[in-house]
């Protein structure tokens, strides 16, 4: 994309998680989604933090939790070690080391050997970065059909 060569790196980054957010608010609202399934079936979610019943301020930020919610929308693929089985727009969930977990969007960029690069955020801000391996891969999920 010759037009990103003159915008500033952040500004890229930005601009790939406004456009998978974007496409992605455009299917569903997942916000109240997640809350509402949450509300109805509270018993097939984790109970990681002492919570009796959903808190829609929080439990769609939560990676335990949109894990279950996109399970159980039939959105699961298959984790595999092969990059060009992560399509633009999937979610990623990670297994950090000591335990955290942690979510990317594959981007429509990838590396010289083909590998996605992800957005994510990992406490510097949005970057796009060749991480898709990086981490032990827990959760792959496609919210969409197929991409173009």
């Amino acid at each position: 994309m010759y037009e990103d060569a003159l915008l500033d790196p952040q500004d890229i980054v930005q601009k790939y998680i406004d456009i998978a957010f974007a496409d992605i608010n455009d299917y569903l609202e997942y916000g109240s989604e997640v809350h509402v399934d949450m509300s109805r079936a509270f018993e097939h979610y984790p109970r990681l933090w002492s919570l009796k019943a959903p808190d829609a301020n929080i439990d769609h930020r939560r990676v335990a939790n949109l894990m279950t919610w996109f399970s159980r929308k039939g959105y699961s693929q298959p984790i595999t070690a092969r990059g060009a089985d992560y399509l633009p727009g999937d979610v990623i969930a990670w297994r950090l080391e000591g335990g955290r977990l942690h979510t990317g969007v594959v981007s429509d960029e990838v590396t010289s050997d083909g590998r996605p690069m992800i957005i994510h955020n990992i406490g510097a801000g949005a970057q796009l970065e060749d991480v898709l391996f990086a981490f032990r891969i827990v959760g792959h999920y496609r919210v969409f059909s197929s991409r173009t």
